[in-house]
């Protein structure tokens, strides 16, 4: 064999003794089959064979296992975002004609995806009351496909009562997905309150670093299994194995980083209930907080991410007294070491549930500085905050 062909091929070595505990990157496109009749037959493999990188590799299947094992689900799938992830829970399973029903406080890149493609591409979309499960029997019709839930929801913190809203879309034929974003596998698991299908933007708590964009859609059921792969394929969707290496990692930590993150957040939301110039702090965990009942009787634990709502006339200010934070970044996102301040729009993001308080409300994420700096932080932002009063 020549020296330029042995260039090119990779030999083989034994890996007997080698057992790390780290997992292996797994970087392929074409995967080469034994013989012709091999490759024949390639397609008989099915969703837990490798046939092409596009399809999986050890490492990406490595991560899908971890997060069907957490999810109690039937199998996993990995997406470039966890928009992208929300977005392959739906489109497989609807056509022209049919109707979708979402929880009124979505996050708003998913109701931006349902009134600019989905009503493009045909199917009708409704919004339901997050605390109504009558509104949600109400507009369920003959051709509902599926319910879109998220809980608790985006930003203003709603949580649904999944066990009724699964009863009402099953008694329909329809199917019921979930982002589980906030919550994370550990504190909540949707399939075993009812959703057929959970996704994650593994993006957030689960890579914990702010330095991957990743997605995951979790079946409760094998039956939906292949009209997603086949949709995947179709669209030419994989992630990067580097990537997913990535969120192998930070899922090491997960634990440790939610419990603390969860403590602290929810310390530093009692504080803030208190203070002159805050309404009323939304988080599920407090008392007052809405669907407080639902989290108590189905979530595990809580998030490190909550909301502020503060009184009109301090809401005005918010913006400004941003830029006081030393610790706190301004940004997107959430679960990552860095916290995080965002304010966030509600109201434009509403049809059925209008929003009557100011309409910036300030989310925070805690990450995993020193908590006594942090709440030092918050308070410089509070007293810059209601200097602007004066």
């Amino acid at each position: 064999m020549s020296d330029i062909t042995q260039c090119v091929l990779t030999p083989s070595v034994s890996e007997d003794g080698f057992d790390p505990l780290g997992v292996a990157v797994y970087r392929a496109s074409t995967i080469v089959f034994k013989d012709a009749a091999s490759y024949a037959a390639r397609g008989t493999r099915g969703h837990e064979g490798y046939s092409y990188g596009l399809y999986g590799t050890p490492t990406t299947r490595t991560l899908e296992a971890k997060l069907t094992a957490l999810e109690q689900g039937a199998w996993t799938f990995l997406a470039p975002s966890g928009q992208a992830a929300n977005i392959l829970a739906i489109l497989p399973f609807l056509s022209a004609g049919d109707h979708i029903l979402m929880v009124d406080s979505v996050y708003p890149p998913m109701r931006d995806f349902a009134e600019t493609d989905l009503r493009r591409l045909g199917v009708a979309v409704d919004y339901f009351d997050p605390f109504d499960m009558q509104d949600v029997a109400a507009k369920m019709r003959s051709t509902t496909r599926m319910v879109w839930c998220e809980s608790p929801g985006s930003t203003t913190m709603e949580v649904i009562d999944l066990p009724q809203i699964a009863a009402i879309a099953h008694a329909h034929g329809a199917l019921v997905g979930l982002d589980n974003t906030w919550a994370t596998p550990l504190n909540y698991k949707p399939l075993c309150h009812g959703a057929d299908l959970v996704t994650e933007a593994l993006t957030k708590f689960v890579s914990g670093h702010s330095d991957v964009l990743m997605g995951s859609l979790t079946v409760a059921d094998e039956r939906l299994i292949a009209p997603i792969r086949a949709q995947m394929g179709r669209f030419g969707i994989g992630v990067s194995p580097d990537d997913a290496s990535l969120v192998l990692r930070g899922f090491e930590t997960l634990g440790l980083r939610l419990r603390h993150s969860e403590r602290v957040a929810l310390e530093f939301a009692h504080r803030l209930a208190d203070h002159p110039l805050v309404d009323r702090v939304l988080h599920p965990a407090l008392k007052t907080s809405p669907g407080h009942a639902l989290w108590q009787r189905d979530f595990l634990g809580s998030s490190g991410v909550f909301s502020i709502v503060f009184n009109q006339a301090a809401s005005t200010g918010v913006a400004t007294a941003l830029d006081a934070f030393r610790l706190f970044v301004i940004g997107a996102s959430w679960g990552g070491t860095r916290s995080l301040a965002a304010p966030m729009p509600v109201a434009r993001h509403r049809s059925v549930t209008p929003w009557t308080g100011p309409d910036v409300v300030l989310r925070l994420s805690i990450g995993l500085e020193d908590e006594a700096e942090l709440w030092a932080d918050l308070e410089r932002f509070l007293l810059a905050l209601d200097q602007q009063q004066g």
